[in-house]
């Protein structure tokens, strides 16, 4: 048996697979002169192909709920279990196959490299799985042109707007079309038009690509857009809202 499959196979719960993220009792907590509970006993189910929204004050723990399920941390308590996979019980190696294929990360401030190119930046993760170079030179096409930068390719981050390098990123993280995008203020570093573009690219590709998109932001129209919002507070959940209709952008 192969060790990309491995993985699965021992950390499956017989639940089904219609609930792609599954949270129950998650706390974590950070040690230092003073203890800190940013998350507390968190019970969550997201479904394949939902688009939530996580909002909620300043230092409340969305940003750590992210990290937590995109296997960027450990948890203190309670078990997460990722399209089948209970973090918990994976090696290293395991859990960086996860990350890599089940999961594409979005962040606020794009993390491109400044000597690549567009290209460059969208292609680097198919590198470091090995694609050959033909392979890798079609698909960052594909993801260009889906992101609408087909004109953009050979240019470097400092000579595209902030717009662009944000589609830049969001191409990047679809490289592999994960099941799971997770997206850290993905409009925080852009002004109210680039940010609506951005969110209106990010609300097609859900649509298009059927992909659970799990969205932290500060940004109330963001929120309001997606058919599910949900409120952390100290830690814990405070609200859980689905709507029958989204607000249109």
């Amino acid at each position: 048996m192969g060790n990309s499959t491995l993985y699965s196979l021992r950390s499956c719960s017989l639940r089904s697979y219609k609930q792609v993220i599954h949270l129950r009792g998650v706390s974590k907590q950070f040690d230092g002169k003073r203890k800190v509970v940013a998350l507390e006993r968190l019970d969550l189910d997201i479904a394949r192909g939902e688009m939530v929204a996580i909002v909620g004050p300043s230092g409340s723990g969305k940003s750590t709920l992210l990290n937590l399920l995109g296997g960027l941390d450990h948890a203190s308590a309670g078990e997460i279990e990722i399209d089948g996979a209970l973090l918990s019980k994976l090696t290293d190696d395991e859990l960086t196959r996860v990350r890599r294929d089940k999961i594409g990360f979005i962040f606020q401030f794009f993390n491109l490299l400044p000597t690549l190119s567009a290209t460059e930046n969208v292609s680097l993760p198919l590198h470091l799985r090995g694609w050959p170079r033909k392979k890798i030179e079609a698909r960052a096409q594909e993801l260009l042109d889906l992101v609408q930068l087909s004109a953009r390719t050979t240019h470097l981050p400092d000579e595209l707007s902030g717009g662009e390098r944000q589609r830049v990123a969001i191409a990047r993280a679809l490289s592999v079309y994960p099941p799971i995008l997770l997206a850290d203020e993905p409009t925080g570093n852009l002004d109210s038009a680039t940010g609506t573009e951005i969110l209106k690219l990010i609300r097609d590709l859900h649509q298009r690509l059927n992909a659970t998109v799990l969205i932290v932001t500060h940004d109330h129209a963001v929120a309001e857009s997606c058919p599910r919002t949900i409120r952390i507070r100290d830690g814990r959940i405070e609200s859980d809202l689905r709507r029958a209709e989204t607000v249109a952008l």
